[in-house]
């Protein structure tokens, strides 16, 4: 892909993925303007890259949309906190993306946006979940995501936005530090490195597609320019493990054990079941080659 002179903004350029991918298309030759609700930038963001803070709900309209690609991964993420914190989840979440998108909307020149959605849209099943099956939302946060999805068909066949919106199942690894995504692989490596058992619901056989955050980054790089991926949804490809694989693999690099332990009756409501990607839709746009990322190999590495 030629960069030069391509330009992108991030909103949410100091969480996770979005401090991953500020670094990630800085180093790919993007002029990167970086925004976040927090004064300073994360100590990973380069330099050279051009951060302010900004409040998606209150203070929005200075963002630069003079840009290419317009990423929104802003937002509140979670599963039962949303129940407590409702207001803040739909605030952020749907009106905060519906105030971004009503800038958007009114320019002659829009930018792409680029958009991360998440397995728990899904209804679980225990074959490969391709992207337009069925759905089910057990969480605000899942119901957020829901919407947010809708609000980008709409506002594309109103307003003539372009979008593509990519499903994230359980992201891990990093690029730069040993901070780690909060979820799955985080809970499992805090408690193994404090030398406590990691605690696995019922028989731990869920599965999931579970994906480097640094083969995310690639995945959207390599196919957001592609015309065929406009106005799309994705499914972010990986590898596929129940949870009980990755805990006991977790497990044995740091000599603690996996302890299965009852449902409790607030997790079992919510608990989608096995959410794995059917990633082929992606795969067909990626025409260059980009690395292959293995939990094992991953694993042997933060041992050293």
């Amino acid at each position: 892909m030629n960069t030069k002179h391509k330009s992108c903004t991030i909103l949410g350029a100091n969480g996770f993925i979005g401090r991953h991918l500020t670094y990630f298309l800085h180093h790919a030759g993007y002029k990167v303007f970086a925004y976040d609700i927090q004064a300073n930038p994360n100590s990973n963001i380069p330099k050279e890259v051009d951060y302010q803070s900004f409040d998606i709900c209150n203070n929005y309209t200075h963002i630069q949309l003079d840009v290419d690609y317009l990423f929104i991964f802003s937002g509140m993420t979670g599963t039962k906190n949303g129940f407590d914190q409702y207001k803040t989840f739909i605030e952020v979440n749907e009106i905060g993306l519906l105030n971004i998108l009503s800038l958007v909307k009114n320019l002659e020149k829009k930018p792409i946006i680029i958009f991360p959605s998440t397995r728990l849209v899904y209804q679980g099943m225990d074959t490969p979940l391709k992207e337009e099956a069925a759905k089910e939302a057990k969480t605000i946060y899942a119901v957020n995501k829901i919407a947010a999805e809708q609000y980008f068909k709409i506002y594309a066949q109103c307003f003539n936005i372009q979008y593509i919106i990519y499903r994230i199942c359980v992201p891990y690894g990093n690029m730069f530090d040993d901070q780690f995504s909060y979820g799955t692989i985080d809970a499992f490596l805090n408690r193994a490195k404090a030398g406590e058992d990691i605690t696995l619901y019922g028989d731990g056989e869920i599965e999931r597609t579970f994906t480097h955050v640094s083969s995310i980054c690639e995945q959207i790089y390599h196919t957001m320019s592609s015309k065929n991926a406009k106005n799309q949804i994705f499914n972010i490809a990986g590898e596929r493990f129940s949870l009980k694989e990755a805990a006991c693999k977790i497990a044995d690099i740091y000599h603690t054990q996996v302890r299965y332990v009852p449902w409790n009756d607030l997790d079992l409501a919510i608990e989608s079941g096995s959410t794995v990607f059917d990633g082929t839709k992606i795969e067909s746009l990626i025409t260059s080659q980009i690395k292959n990322y293995s939990f094992d190999e991953w694993l042997k590495e933060i041992a050293k």
